[in-house]
């Protein structure tokens, strides 16, 4: 029976999860928290081992995030927060280790691939602002805009 090699799993085109922000605004604010999560979900996928159709399902079992502002990875789960704490630019990456297990076509058992394979994903560029409120005297949606607006 072939067997599909950690080194044979690493060379699968396993997908490279998408970083998704709350607020998906391109900036976010300074000492507030900001939302990011990819999506879990396993993958399968087919390969030829010594001729023969082989099934692999690829699960992420652990995310690592960089929070791109110096501060280490602090939460290896699926969806976390992180507070910036300095005004700035930034990109959140995370990288994904997968897990997995294939059947052999003509095998109805599945066996898990001994080793890990790992993708990386850097989310877009956003910005950390501060915003600052005060009091108007009128709607700032008024026609004119009143001048404290």
């Amino acid at each position: 029976m072939p067997v599909l090699t950690a080194e044979e799993f690493r060379r699968l085109p396993l997908p490279v999860p998408a970083v998704h922000m709350q607020p998906d605004t391109g900036w976010v604010l300074v000492n507030k928290e900001t939302i990011v999560y990819t999506d879990p979900a396993p993958v399968t996928l087919t390969t030829q081992l010594l001729g023969r159709e082989v099934t692999v399902e690829a699960t992420p079992s652990w995310f690592t995030y960089d929070w791109g502002d110096g501060s280490g990875p602090e939460y290896p789960r699926f969806d976390v927060f992180h507070i910036y704490e300095d005004l700035g630019q930034f990109a959140v990456t995370i990288t994904t280790e997968w897990s997995g297990r294939y059947q052999v076509e003509g095998d109805p058992q599945w066996r898990e691939v001994t080793g890990t394979a790992t993708t990386t994903a850097t989310g877009p560029l956003f910005e950390v602002q501060e915003r600052r409120s005060h009091l108007v005297t009128g709607l700032c949606t008024d026609v004119p805009k009143p001048a404290d607006c």
